[in-house]
């Protein structure tokens, strides 16, 4: 986990303010290390990370600044590329100028930016102690949505806010799990979708693994192996869930990249025992891929729906990917992405229940050169 974002604002003054607010440059960075000095004793940004910060794509920093030109306070901002989500990972007012109502104005630039980008919400985390803070967030019409227990270097309680920003609030009841490794993505979402449908269901990582072991394609040849959609619809049948299959095209998938012909030939055969497993499971498999509107109409219907993405519009890595889809809001699919990006300062507050613009969606959700489309569409048995 990258980390956590660490929120001191302050309340509005009556005085009309002296400082002003602006985009950060690549000149603010002395300030911007002062400020993190002056504002926080534990999980301070470094030097380093506020440079790359300032200049990228998927950040943004605004800064408070009093008229002289120091900086008192700062607001940063992350966005995950291809979705409708900004998070507040940081903001900070310096202690003598907390009360000048420089925290409220650098939430509203912040909310400013976030909707300028098209964002639909807003994500933040807050020190459970930090009474100032949340009363800030809640007057400004942020909502609780969850609790991280031993967040923060100092093992302090963090609570997960959330506003949006256009249109109406989306919750989902499917619980959220973090894959723990780099080649469980598609099993963790069978166990999120197991969490949901079976109460007594217990969701962690022996069960990620076990339920990896019951789908991967591929197990000890040159590397470990990822899941086809057959085997993770063949898994969740085994665990009591009701599963259909569809996909673009028959036959073996995901071998275009493997050129070690054991690695091949055993790969076959795995996705070939897992089509003739369906046969006995009963799990009807259509070759036509899933659209927007499709996976609309089995959400209506109650069910959840693991969908094949293209990591490399979210991360900038091409590599094939399962996410969950649990919701829809007219505008929007959400899904609960088991990926957690360290190296992007995420947390779970990035990843669960993200909101994906249909649009998006649709452009994500293939791999490959062909491109390869599927999805498992998962219900109670």
């Amino acid at each position: 986990m990258g980390v956590p974002s660490r929120l001191v604002s302050a309340v509005d003054a009556p005085s009309p303010p002296v400082f002003t607010v602006r985009p950060a440059l690549a000149a603010d960075v002395d300030g911007l290390v002062a400020i993190e000095a002056a504002a926080f004793e534990t999980d301070r940004i470094a030097r380093r990370s506020f440079r790359k910060l300032v200049e990228a794509p998927t950040a943004a920093i605004t800064v408070a600044a009093l008229p002289g030109g120091r900086l008192i306070g700062y607001a940063l901002l992350l966005f995950r590329a291809g979705t409708g989500m900004a998070r507040l990972y940081s903001i900070a007012v310096v202690p003598e100028q907390r009360g000048s109502g420089a925290g409220t104005a650098l939430m509203a630039e912040a909310e400013r930016v976030a909707y300028a980008r098209d964002r639909l919400l807003l994500r933040l985390e807050v020190r459970e102690d930090n009474a100032r803070g949340i009363r800030l967030y809640e007057r400004l019409g942020y909502r609780r949505i969850g609790r991280y227990l031993d967040y923060y270097e100092d093992h302090a309680n963090a609570l997960r806010y959330e506003k949006r920003l256009r249109g109406d609030a989306q919750t989902t009841a499917v619980r959220y799990y973090e894959q723990t490794t780099d080649f469980t993505c598609g099993p963790c979402c069978v166990m999120m979708a197991l969490g949901h449908f079976r109460k007594d269901y217990a969701l962690g990582p022996v069960e990620e693994i076990k339920l990896w072991r019951q789908a991967t394609t591929v197990f000890m040849m040159a590397g470990l192996g990822g899941c086809d959609p057959h085997g993770l619809a063949v898994s969740a049948a085994r665990n009591g869930l009701s599963a259909s299959v569809h996909v673009s095209r028959e036959g073996s998938l995901f071998l275009e990249s493997v050129r070690d012909p054991e690695k091949r030939r055993v790969m076959e055969l795995a996705q070939e025992d897992f089509r003739r497993q369906t046969i006995a499971f009963e799990i009807p498999i259509a070759y036509r891929p899933l659209d927007v509107a499709a996976i609309r109409a089995g959400l209506a219907e109650g069910a959840l729906v693991i969908v094949l993405i293209s990591a490399y519009r979210m991360f900038g890595k091409k590599v094939p990917h399962w996410v969950l889809v649990v919701g829809d809001d007219g505008r929007h699919l959400f899904v609960h992405d088991p990926w957690v990006e360290d190296r992007e300062h995420e947390t779970h507050a990035d990843a669960a229940n993200l909101p994906i613009p249909y649009a998006d969606f649709e452009r994500m959700a293939r791999w490959g050169r062909e491109p390869l489309r599927a999805a498992v569409v998962l219900r109670p048995r």
